[in-house]
């Protein structure tokens, strides 16, 4: 089986602009429809609101969905109390919600606070939820929570061979080692992986679509960045013992999932004051 998948990286607007992100974000996800994609996936809280003074209506997102037959995966805040969840929503090709998922890490509030593009308090949550879809199992994190291959791991191990990273913007400085994180995430899970980000500015995008034996499609610009997603030959690659035979049939060391052992990761879940 192939899945085709979108991840859409627009031209972002921010403040009082942010309702104008809708009609372009409609327009983007019509554009992944049309070139077959049966997921689009939005940055991270794109298309808004964000700002908690700002509100507007996003009822369209979901009838899009429905009208192109989608699964959508858009961004949003959500209050926690005095603060904000920051969330990504699984929205299904029948217009009805799959799921949230809420940000888990880091755990300070620190982290969206006095940006110039967004400014909340934010509030971890505790969730890591799967999603189900015709196409078996997705999962989702945020922005830079594909630093933290612990959270990838726990989404692969309860079924998640697809994970989206939609993610905010400023950044550059981070892009190389964001690149490799994202394609690192994809190997040691054997695993799909997609990102894209709001584009502010000049900026560069970390936009990008990887499997485990490469990159399938990344845009550093503007763009709705496609491929298609053989989850037949992935499969494969679980299936298969490494061998030495000369030449290999895979690209990358197949069946790593299995060689796990549970019994020496202790310090993983140990307390943080020890890991520190």
């Amino acid at each position: 089986m192939s899945i085709r998948i979108a991840a859409v990286q627009p031209r972002t607007f921010s403040g009082d602009d942010e309702a104008k992100n809708l009609d372009a974000c409609l327009d983007y996800i019509d554009q992944a429809a049309d070139a077959g994609a049966k997921f689009v996936c939005l940055p991270e809280m794109y298309p808004g609101p964000v700002h908690p003074s700002i509100d507007f209506d996003t009822t369209a997102l979901y009838d899009k969905a429905a009208e192109r037959q989608v699964y959508l995966i858009r961004g949003k805040r959500e209050p926690a109390g005095d603060q904000h969840n920051v969330c990504a929503e699984v929205i299904g090709p029948d217009g009805k919600s799959v799921g949230l998922y809420r940000r888990t890490t880091p755990s300070g509030p620190y982290i969206y606070q006095d940006l110039e593009t967004w400014s909340i308090d934010y509030a971890p949550a505790d969730g890591l939820p799967v999603f189900e879809t015709e196409f078996g199992k997705i999962g989702v994190l945020i922005c830079s929570e594909v630093y933290v291959p612990e959270l990838t791991r726990v989404l692969v191990l309860a079924g998640a061979k697809l994970i989206f990273y939609p993610s905010g913007g400023h950044i550059n400085e981070l892009m190389g080692t964001w690149k490799i994180m994202l394609q690192a995430r994809a190997i040691e899970n054997l695993i799909y992986t997609a990102a894209c980000q709001n584009m502010y500015g000049v900026e560069d995008g970390v936009g990008m679509i990887c499997g485990p034996e490469g990159v399938l499609a990344e845009d550093g610009g503007e763009a709705v960045i496609i491929a298609d997603l053989d989850m037949e030959h992935l499969q494969w690659l679980r299936d298969q013992d490494e061998k030495l035979e000369m030449p290999k049939k895979y690209s990358v060391v197949p069946g790593t999932l299995r060689w796990r052992r549970p019994d020496l990761y202790g310090p993983l879940v140990a307390p943080p004051s020890i890991a520190q």
